[in-house]
């Protein structure tokens, strides 16, 4: 395995609902692209930028894309403290999208049993919608690394669950499962595949949808 290939078959996309917004089926297939670059700033400091690239409809409709810049510093070997500014832009119709700007903080848990590592991060953000009002939403992700690590890539397999909770009235809105695994594929080079199944609460119903992604992280 010397890199993650990933083949993204494009088709026409298609308009769902009557206001024109792009809102998929449940039980939707999707694929998500995440690439980032890390480099150390100064002393413990660190800089990160994260692109992130949506596929919906089965695969059909690029979605979504979201630009993340961020300062991580380790308070502790167990602590990790990060601030950062998120831009999204996000279809709503053929010709348009709508823009997000979303600071956060970001705090994580970090701590071994036996060869397991398991990581808690707290994510508070704040949504600037460009339509919409302004919110408030905590984000909380559990992730275990089991303890196996297979070929000389280091490929390791863990499972996460994500819980999204609205803070304007304290309601858990959506939440997301993952399967996947992480490998060192180059000295400096990390990537990442995975399966996602997120459920999303509507005026109504719950929608889900299933993700495959992957990731791809360089670090100097």
């Amino acid at each position: 395995m010397a890199r993650f290939v990933v083949v993204i078959v494009f088709s026409l996309a298609l308009i769902l609902a009557t206001q024109f917004s792009y809102a998929f089926e449940n039980g939707d297939f999707q694929y998500w692209n995440t690439e980032s670059a890390e480099t150390k700033l100064i002393g413990k400091y660190k800089v990160k930028v994260e692109e992130e690239f949506r596929f919906g409809d089965g695969l059909g409709t690029f979605y979504y894309n979201h630009t993340d810049v961020g300062i991580k510093y380790p308070i502790s070997k167990s602590i990790d403290l990060s601030l950062n500014y998120r831009q999204i832009f996000e279809r709503q119709s053929d010709d348009d999208w709508d823009t997000e700007y979303r600071p956060h903080l970001n705090t994580t848990f970090k701590w071994k049993v036996k060869d397991a590592q398991i990581d808690n991060r707290s994510r508070l953000e704040f949504r600037i919608k460009e339509s919409g009002d302004n919110k408030w939403r905590l984000r909380h992700k559990l992730t275990f690394l089991l303890p196996f690590k297979w070929t000389e890539y280091n490929i390791q397999p863990y499972v996460a669950d994500e819980v999204f909770v609205h803070l304007y009235d304290i309601a858990i809105n959506r939440n997301r499962l993952y399967v996947g695994f992480k490998a060192k594929i180059l000295k400096n080079l990390k990537g990442e595949i995975y399966y996602l199944t997120q459920i999303t609460k509507g005026d109504s119903n719950w929608t889900n949808y299933n993700v495959l992604g992957t990731k791809l992280k360089i670090a100097f």
